[in-house]
């Protein structure tokens, strides 16, 4: 690039866009990367408050802002999603289906640490929905050496930063725990909330037992569901270290192997995860699922549809973050919760 008065600009390539900003009215460019200066154009780069512009010197080894945004990219760019076009020197990524959004968190800290550019995303392991913005990428200066844009590639790795895995179709089996709704004495009020965070993932619901507390009727319940078909098992209550609460024993002599009993996450610390056969997914949910908006069943059941096979680390890192604030309106999952690393 070389540096001139726009008054002698005429003839000359702009190298990088021009942007007006109008408040409450626009901010776009008003002239692209590329454009030939016009006599008739000098009044309305001034009025921008363009004296001198930086117009286009093509040097070998030095990328241009929208060709070292391609690059990063490139680096970020993996299944299920697509860029827009190129402006003002930043490419976005957008989700071409629901799922949930995977980050290579050490991968991208490193281009971000490389310096002179950047890759700024969603936070990875949340859902995201069709046509969402995923990322965005753009280098810092207007021009940028191409070798170090190749170091950027190498030090990211060969696997793209971003991944939307997309859900796939499960079918659930809730077991329903506890002598008081067994006996039907009060309403089983605690089936309907799960029923209704699995449609909303559309999570066909096969079947539907009620047990009382025996954790032998229980693990019953559990291995017919399992035996109909059942792909996802949800058990509801009986969670607290309470004499009477058995579902942990009752999923453990289902057969399964227990990843975790409780997370370092509010409402939700009573939460146990198991598999049964290595990828069946048994779950144990607290009582707080019943009456809480959000708690650690949201942060995981988005993952587990998806087909992840979750291991005990990643309920482990959820503590920073994982304290719900119970906030009169809820933006969840706009806000902090579930969000530390």
């Amino acid at each position: 690039m070389k540096l001139i008065k726009t008054e002698d600009a005429v003839g000359h390539v702009i190298c990088h866009d021009i942007t007006q900003i109008i408040k409450g009215v626009t901010k776009d460019a008003i002239f692209r990367k590329g454009h030939i200066v016009r006599e008739e154009d000098i009044p309305v780069l001034l009025s921008v408050g363009k004296e001198n512009l930086y117009v286009w010197e093509k040097q070998e080894g030095m990328l241009h802002e929208d060709e070292a945004a391609e690059i990063l990219r490139q680096i970020c760019q993996g299944e299920h999603m697509h860029p827009s076009g190129v402006k003002e020197g930043k490419i976005e990524l957008i989700a071409d289906c629901d799922g949930v959004l995977k980050v290579d968190t050490e991968g991208l800290y490193k281009v971000n640490a490389f310096g002179e550019m950047m890759i700024a995303s969603r936070h990875g392991n949340f859902p995201v929905k069709k046509g969402e913005k995923l990322a965005g990428t753009r280098i810092i200066p207007l021009v940028i050496e191409e070798e170090k844009m190749k170091k950027a590639k190498e030090v990211a790795g060969e696997k793209p930063l971003l991944q939307i895995r997309p859900y796939l179709h499960k079918k659930a089996g809730i077991v329903t725990t506890g002598s008081e709704v067994y006996n039907h004495r009060i309403e089983d009020t605690f089936t309907p909330v799960i029923e209704e965070k699995l449609v909303e993932y559309g999570v066909e619901v096969m079947g539907h037992k009620v047990c009382n507390d025996n954790h032998f009727m229980i693990t019953e319940a559990i291995k017919d569901l399992l035996s109909k078909g059942c792909d996802m098992i949800l058990c509801t209550g009986g969670m607290s270290v309470d004499p009477d609460d058995r579902t942990p024993l009752a999923i453990k002599n289902a057969g399964t192997d227990v990843v975790t009993y409780g997370a370092p996450v509010l409402p939700g610390a009573m939460f146990l995860l198991a598999y049964y056969q290595g990828n069946i997914p048994v779950m144990g949910l607290p009582g707080c699922v019943m009456y809480s908006k959000r708690t650690v069943f949201d942060l995981i059941l988005p993952r587990i549809l998806t087909g992840e096979i979750l291991k005990k680390e990643d309920l482990d890192v959820l503590g920073e973050g994982g304290l719900c604030l119970n906030c009169p309106v809820c933006t969840f999952p706009n806000c902090g919760f579930g969000k530390g690393r």
